[in-house]
């Protein structure tokens, strides 16, 4: 899960939308003394800016932050606000509580966390005078840490070197990112990741050597612990894997930073690591939860050291078990895994049950709190002859090791030296209360956040409900959206697993009950206004969703979709996240005009918002392309002009943000207009892509790390070469593909064909003869980074030219395409894409069929959700719903669509293939 995600959830009830957004009154502002009339105010996301009229700051330098809590922030601001107005020093400041709770909160960006106020020097004397005198004026006022700063002293007064104005280039891996200006006056990277780094070519001044020295004297020098590595890291602090030095053994060490990582109810992560500890000692001897081997203190940061326990996480499990991930899964496979699962909630339950005996409520159960130990993962220890009752033909609830006192995982005291270990094991308790105290749940997980009105023991329960349904079809993130989403997957996983009915009717009763175990609502029948396999219907639905979720008098967005909306420049008017990729969709799936929509991109691409990235997906190069097609060429031209006009040196090579994607569209829009020039300017981007320097996207400069950093910290390797359509080397061939067909240069195919062998050699054979992008730690079959993309482009290539590798590597990217559950639905990263893939190809051989690609259209109803009363999409993350062409709704219409033969819609620069008679498929099978 992407942590980022969930701050983008508060502001709107079905989409993801800007924090700031949410309703509130007057913030920290209302309690000021009211401005002097020639200072001018501007909000800017989540913060509010105040600035002398005249004021003209460097566009770079040394920057002040100051922190503070929740319980001091309106004194802090009112002292430096005081402090700055008559100094005529510019500022700005978080503006309310919740937007400085969510800034702080435990998954917040980690970079970011513990700013509250900015102050902006105007030279190197002013610089070092405010931070002197804010530090005397603030001495004992406590906040989060600021990791990606230095500390002035020991107060909430820090500092860190960076650009004052709004600046972008790209960085390695081809992302848009904050920019300062090189002494050559190049954009590279402002660094803002947890730690305190230096550009390269600055020099800290003298007078901050103290402070300096101070932070390289916080070491870890006396820890009776030897770091090993790095688990996991929050906004609240580390998880680490560490040995004690005295006797060996491996413990996890886990860190809390006061202030920081705060949850609903406020706490801190300090608050709660000794909840945990507490929590812990009471289940001492449990066996199911770790022991307790220590605490203590380095400087601010309090670390509690518990026993290592072998396993892996339940969540790591589904991808080398559950039969979902195969194409055809046989009837054995399903029984196998239904005996699994049934026999892992049932050691969850016990566990959750003997915490339970002891007084104490989980509060936080989900797939990545429970740890299975491997020893008990294979066969022999799950699948054995089952002893007790039996629910039907297959195991039932108590199926598992055979039942006896000594058999079996002890979760009562009498487990202990000697004793069997269980199967599972319950971690992290910083969110656990006594049963006693009705509290309601502080942290969760999205997957498992039970509903408002849950206290105490039912919080657990309705976990465990989710747990149910989650081991079969790990899809209740999408129950805040609908909790009656959970009998349609208990009704779809019945069909596909042979599980015990009565095993997923009570998980339904339980997620659907009221607070006080009241029957909840009958869910509705079908749950679907229309399956997405009954085109047009499914078209007409879509559109009509995407119609009524519009808000034309928005300025940042018509359409809801994903957080990329608001973390980059002019995101709600792009291909990928906004107004464009929307109404490109619509048009190709033959929905008739939508002039008012269209207004709406003309007016706010009279003037792009500053910073609005080139690239095509997320920027002006696609929405000039879109333009131009729904017939605007005069407003596509002046867009055109407009990139060109920009300079390439730090733009990447890929399609999504860079060269190939510009260069796809200029030559497009040069073809259409007749304006020749952009013809040669496609030429340009072409001839950039063999430049090393632009393949690692030049002004990717790495800062160099201040000394002394707190804490534990291990090293970081070099981000891996990104493969696929999207980031990869196969957008480069799609370029010079597309130049060929209209050139007829073979230098330009013999270029494509060599970086689709890049791309291919990036990507591995799975035991199921698959073939998948590595990313090192996962691997990755989907269209805009996975392998599908990258078979997309193979397609291509060989309508011109033959190729064994080729034919044998699009074989098993076909096979990729085939698997029975993608976790996400989204044309990009999810299983939209696999029906788009396997419509388009023309890869000979089984699993492109129509009974192949109706398969997946139809396995596309697990992840929908009734919007309005029409058939709606959850985006990237699956918490809120996407009307966007990458991550949502009008990317699964547009899937659907390419599937229909009188329709064939499909993505920019992917045209339609000559499709073998023998895949023709009747429209609405």
């Amino acid at each position: 899960m992407n942590k980022g995600y969930a701050v983008f959830c508060d502001a709107d009830r079905w989409f993801y939308d800007a924090p700031y957004r949410r309703g509130e009154d007057g913030g920290y502002a209302a309690e000021l003394p009211a401005m002097p009339e020639d200072w001018q105010s501007h909000r800017s996301g989540d913060w509010l800016a105040w600035r002398p009229a005249e004021h003209r700051l460097p566009a770079q330098g040394w920057k002040i932050h100051v922190s503070a809590g929740l319980d001091n922030a309106a004194s802090v601001l009112a002292r430096v606000r005081d402090h700055c107005v008559p100094r005529r020093l510019a500022f700005k400041f978080v503006p309310n509580r919740y937007l400085l709770h969510l800034r702080n909160a435990k998954y917040a960006d980690r970079a970011g966390a513990g700013k509250f106020i900015t102050v902006y020097p105007a030279d190197l004397d002013e610089f070092r005078r405010t931070a002197e005198e804010l530090d005397a004026l603030l001495a004992g006022e406590p906040g989060p840490y600021v990791l990606s700063d230095l500390r002035w002293n020991q107060g909430p007064v820090y500092v860190r070197y960076g650009s004052f104005t709004l600046r972008h280039c790209h960085d390695e891996r081809g992302e848009l990112v904050p920019a300062l200006e090189d002494p050559d006056g190049t954009l590279v990277p402002d660094p803002r990741g947890p730690a305190f780094r230096l550009p390269a070519w600055v020099t800290p001044p003298d007078f901050l050597r103290p402070h300096l020295d101070a932070r390289a004297a916080l070491t870890l020098d006396g820890l009776p612990y030897t770091v090993e590595r790095a688990l996991h890291f929050s906004n609240g602090g580390g998880v680490y894997l560490a040995r004690d030095t005295a006797t060996g053994e491996r413990v996890v060490l886990k860190e809390a930073r006061p202030y920081a990582g705060l949850a609903a109810d406020g706490a801190d992560a300090v608050t709660r690591l000794h909840r945990e500890r507490a929590a812990l000692e009471r289940l001492a001897g449990l066996g199911c939860v770790p022991a307790v081997r220590g605490a203590f203190t380095i400087g601010e940061h309090h670390f509690l050291a518990l026993e290592y326990l072998e396993g892996k996480p339940l969540n790591t499990f589904f991808a080398r078990r559950h039969p979902l991930i195969e194409a055809d899964p046989t009837p054995a496979a399903l029984a196998s895994y239904t005996r699994w699962a049934l026999a892992v909630h049932r050691e969850v339950t016990r566990a959750v049950e003997a915490v339970h005996a002891r007084g104490v409520v989980f509060n936080d159960l989900h797939l990545f709190n429970i740890m299975v130990r491997e020893d008990e993962e294979g066969d022999d220890g799950w699948d054995r002859p089952q002893a007790g009752p039996q629910l039907g033909p297959q195991a039932g609830p108590e199926a598992g090791p055979e039942a006896g006192p000594e058999a079996g995982p002890q979760f009562g005291p009498e487990a202990g030296p000697g004793r069997p270990r269980p199967a599972v094991f319950l971690l992290d308790f910083e969110a656990a209360a006594g049963i006693d105290d009705d509290a309601r749940q502080i942290v969760a997980n999205p997957a498992f956040v039970a509903p408002a009105d849950r206290r105490g023991a039912s919080v657990d329960r309705y976990a465990l409900a989710c747990l149910r349904l989650a081991l079969f079809l790990p899809l209740t993130s999408l129950l805040p959206l609908d909790r009656t989403k959970a009998a349609h997957l208990a009704r779809i996983a019945a069909e596909q697993f042979p599980v015990p009915k009565e095993f997923l009717d009570e998980a339904v009763a339980e997620i659907l009950a009221g607070p006080d175990g009241t029957p909840g609502p009958v869910p509705a029948e079908p749950y679907l206004p229309v399956p997405p396999g009954e085109w047009p219907a499914s078209r007409d639905s879509l559109a009509a969703a995407i119609a009524s979720a519009s808000t034309p008098g928005r300025d940042d967005r018509l359409f809801p979709g994903d957080i990329a909306q608001f973390t980059r420049p002019g995101g709600g008017l792009t291909v990928g996240y906004g107004a464009a990729g929307v109404l490109h969709a619509l048009a190709e799936t033959g929905r008739p005009a939508w002039p008012e929509a269209e207004e709406w991109l003309l007016e706010r691409t009279k003037d792009p918002v500053s910073g609005t990235p080139a690239g095509f997906y997320d920027g002006l190069a696609g929405i000039a392309w879109t333009l131009e097609r729904l017939g605007h060429p005069a407003r596509a031209l002046e867009l055109a002009e407009r990139i060109t006009a920009q300079p390439w040196d730090t733009l990447s090579t890929d399609l999504h943000s860079g060269l190939a994607g510009i260069g796809l569209a200029l030559d497009a829009l040069a073809t259409a207009t007749g304006e020749r020039d952009l013809h040669d300017a496609a030429l340009r981007c072409a001839e950039r892509l063999a430049d090393p320097a632009a393949r690692e996207a030049t002004g990717a400069r790495t800062g160099r790390e201040g000394a002394g950093a707190p804490g534990p910290r291990t090293g970081a390797s070099a981000p891996r070469p990104r493969a696929g359509l999207l980031y990869g080397a196969s957008g480069r061939a799609l370029l010079l593909l597309r130049l060929y067909e209209r050139l007829g240069d073979r230098d330009l195919l013999a270029r494509a064909a060599d970086f689709l062998r890049e791309d291919l050699a990036r990507c591995v054979t799975s035991a199921f003869g698959t073939l998948q992008v590595d990313e090192g730690w996962r691997t990755m079959p989907y269209l805009g980074e996975g392998s599908a993309g990258i078979g997309m482009v193979l397609d291509d290539y060989l309508e011109h030219a033959p190729d064994e590798a080729f034919e044998q590597a699009r074989r098993q990217i076909v096979r990729a395409a085939q698997a029975t559950f993608y976790a996400q639905p989204g044309l990009f990263r999810g299983a939209a894409g696999m029906v788009l893939h396997l419509a388009r190809t023309t890869c000979p051989g089984p699993g492109t069929g129509p009974a192949d690609i109706g398969r997946q259209i139809e396995a596309l109803a697990r992840h929908a959700v009734p919007y309005q009363g029409q058939l709606a999409f959850p985006g990237e993350q699956m918490m809120r719903l996407s009307m966007d062409l990458a991550t949502g709704s009008a990317g699964v219409l547009l899937a659907l669509g390419s599937a229909e033969p009188g329709v064939r819609a499909h993505l920019p620069f992917l045209p339609p293939l000559p499709r073998p008679t023998s895949r023709s498929r009747a429209a609405g099978s």
